[in-house]
Parts: structure tokens; sequence; C-alpha cells
């Protein structure tokens, strides 16, 4: 029964994702215990202010170009050439313009939008990262395709290696010369260690693919589906980017405007997101990896009108992201201050992992259910539902602010999201899967 299980390639794969994915995740932990331990609270709540404005430009910039590669490359007769090759020119073209843009609105962004001048500099520097990252992609839309996740997990080994060796050299030289200095090390290194990532899954093509002047060339055809798979996909991420892009600005606008001082609202916008959600977000490698491992599977499903397989698998993949959701919840709910002591030493953020824990149990049913939309090829509804919530989430920050409870706004706008977002993401779910 065993080898039967190996011999399967969803299975097999998954298992690959899984046991790379926490060394990786592992290494992650290292990376943000130098960061958060180094920086400060300080240093993470500038940085908090800026991830949104980095989350949105690296979904302009990669475009939704993994997922619709590996639907393409895990179709058979498709030349996985063709497909990486035309959409290259695409992908530095769109790279060459969100550059700009970060350019144009760096400064007016940092100084009016956010009210805090020194975050031009780093705004300035997401913009070089992002030719670097949308390569990146590219190549790992392949592998996603091809269901070779032991390169993919490899690439991302490497890549947080090197990104650790690099801050753990440069960090102590900055950050004694200036904290934003430090941040925009801690941006650009994404440059480096991108670009290692990429060395490794080029050497881990397999030694038979031979280039041809003819695979070099630009394939309107097979540009033409990606973009149709692209264009509906990234739509509804932009929108939720966007949201949260304007997250931090509508904050930081509205509790000025009641009476918070800038120091409390860099300093609680960091813990929420440097502490509190990302130590409930910990076992979130989990469920990505396997949900990830979902999406080829279930498009070949789907297409061939095998309901009862689909249901099957999506009911798997639930269930395990839910077991392991309850139980990593659990612990953290218990003992919030022990892990924030021990992970970014402090036991700043344990108030608002107590009031959100419970919640976050619903995180761990979304994230596979989200993507099996995506394999369903429901993007227009995926639109929507991100339309509704991220309206519903920017609202509630907005008219809750009123209210001088503090932070607590964001802490309410989190959990109406989390809960409206399950419900309806389900409720399509479910109508996809009635034939």
């Amino acid at each position: 029964m065993i080898k039967n299980l190996l011999k399967n390639k969803f299975v097999t794969g998954t298992l690959i994702l899984l046991t790379g994915g926490f060394l990786s995740k592992f290494l992650g932990f290292i990376l943000k215990i130098i960061i958060t331990r180094q920086i400060g609270t300080e240093g993470i709540g500038l940085y908090s202010l800026i991830t949104p404005t980095f989350s949105l430009f690296i979904t302009i910039a990669t475009f939704s170009f993994p997922a619709s590669i590996s639907k393409l490359v895990s179709t058979p007769k498709r030349s996985s050439k063709k497909i990486i090759f035309s959409i290259i020119p695409v992908s530095l073209l769109l790279n060459l313009i969100t550059l700009l843009i970060i350019f144009i609105i760096s400064y007016p962004l940092a100084n009016t939008f956010l009210k805090e001048p020194r975050l031009y500099y780093p705004l300035l520097s997401i913009g070089f990262t992002l030719p670097f990252i949308g390569l990146s992609s590219i190549i790992k839309g392949y592998y996603w395709g091809k269901q070779r996740m032991g390169t993919y997990i490899l690439s991302n080994i490497v890549e947080q290696i090197v990104r650790i060796l690099i801050l753990l050299y440069l960090i102590p030289i900055f950050i004694e010369k200036s904290l934003v200095k430090t941040i925009c090390i801690i941006i650009l290194v994404n440059m480096i260690s991108e670009t290692s990532s990429i060395i490794v899954m080029l050497l881990g093509l397999p030694k038979n693919m031979t280039l041809k002047k003819e695979d070099l060339k630009f394939n309107r055809t097979e540009v033409k589906d990606i973009l149709e798979i692209s264009i509906p996909s990234t739509s509804s991420k932009i929108i939720g980017s966007f949201a949260h892009f304007l997250e931090p600005i509508i904050l930081t606008n509205t509790l000025s405007l009641v009476g918070y001082s800038k120091n409390f609202i860099i300093t609680e916008y960091g813990i929420i997101n440097g502490y509190a959600l990302a130590l409930l977000l910990l076992p979130q490698f989990f469920t990505m990896s396997i949900s990830t491992s979902l999406i080829p599977e279930l498009s070949k499903n789907y297409a061939i009108k095998d309901i009862a397989k689909c249901k099957k698998r999506i009911k798997q993949i639930v269930t395990l992201s839910l077991i392991i959701g309850i139980s990593s919840t659990l612990i953290i709910f218990l003992f919030p201050s022990y892990f924030l002591k021990l992970i970014y030493n402090t036991t700043l953020g344990s108030t608002y992992i107590k009031v959100l824990a419970p919640f976050f149990l619903l995180y761990f049913i979304n994230t596979p259910i989200n993507n099996s939309l995506q394999a369903l090829d429901k993007s227009k509804e995926s639109f929507f539902i991100t339309l509704i919530t991220s309206t519903v989430k920017l609202g509630i920050i907005f008219i809750t602010s009123f209210l001088k409870i503090g932070m607590y706004n964001l802490i309410l706008s989190i959990i109406v999201t989390l809960i409206l977002s399950t419900y309806l993401n389900t409720t399509v779910l479910k109508k996809a899967l009635t034939i």
C-alpha cells in the first residue's frame, strides 16, 4: 500500500513539499529572528507599513504566471519551452512598467499617504527586486506543472540560506548607520536570493532538454493562452493586494485624525503584522504546500468531469489543513507569550493573538478552498468575492477608527473578513461541484 501511495504523483509531490516546506520555513524562522531581534519594534513597524505595497507590486510583477504556466505545462502535447520563452519578454516589460510606477508614486506615498518620510528609499528599493521575482516565478510555474517538487523546494531552501547569510553579515553593519538603510538592505537582498533560486532551477532542468532557435521565438498563441488564465486570476489578486495596500494608508490617516500619535500607529501596526499575525501564520507552509499540489491534479480531474475525485481530493486537503490548523492554533493560543519570546524575543502581541486565534481556524479552511476555485476556473467568482471582502474590510477599518478603539479596528476587520470570505468561497465551491 505504501509503495502504491509513493507511486502517486500527487501524494509524492505533497510529501516532498511538506518536508521541503518544513526546512524552508525553519530557515524562514531563523531569518525572521535575525531581522526582528536586530531592527526592533520600530523597524518592524516601518517594514510592516511598506509590506502591503511590496505585496501589491509582486502581484503585478508575477501576474499569476506560476499558476497559469503550471496549468498549461501540465497539459499533454504543450511545449514547455515555447510557453516559458514566450512569456519572459512580457514579464520583463511588465516589470519595467511597475518599476517606473514605483519611482513616480514613492515620494507622495511615503510623505502624504503613509505620513512617514523615512519610507521613501525603502519604497524605491522594492522596484529593483521585481524583475528577479518575476523571472523566478515563471520558472517555478514550470516545476509546479511538471510536479517536479524536489528542485522547486531545493531552490527555495537555497534562496533562504543565501538571504540568511547575507543579512547576518549586513544587518549589524547597517543598523549602526541607519534603520532606514537596514530596511532597504532587507528588501534589496531579494535580488541576490532570487537569482540564486533561478540558478538552482535552471541547473535542475532535464538533461535532455535542448534549446533551438525556434524555442526562443515569441509565440503569440502561447502568450494569449497564459494571459487568458492569468488576467482573471490576477484581477482578483490585485483587488485583494490593493485593499491591503490601502489598509495602512486608511489606518494611518483615520487614526491620526482622531488623535492617535504616529509612534502609536507604527508600533501597534508592527506588533500586529510583525508578531501576532506572523506567529499565527507559522503553519501556513503546510496549507500552502498541500494546496499547491492540489491545483494540477484538480484541474485535470475537473476537465474530464471526474467530480467525485475532485470532491474526494478537496475533502482530504481541507481536512488535513484543518487538523494542522487546530493543533497549531490551539498551542499558540495557550502559550502566546512563550512563543513570542522564543521566536521574536518579545511578548508584545499576545493579547491580539488571544482575540484572533479562535477565528484563525477559518484561514486553514479558506486557503485550500481558494486554490480549489482557481483550479476549477472560477476566477470570476473569486474576483467578486475578493472585491466584496476587501470593501467590507476597509469599510470596517474606516468606520471603527472613529470609535477610538486603537488597533482593534484592524483586528475586527480581519475577523469579519475571515468569516465572510470562508462562507462565500465555500458556497461557490459547492455550486461548482454540483453537476
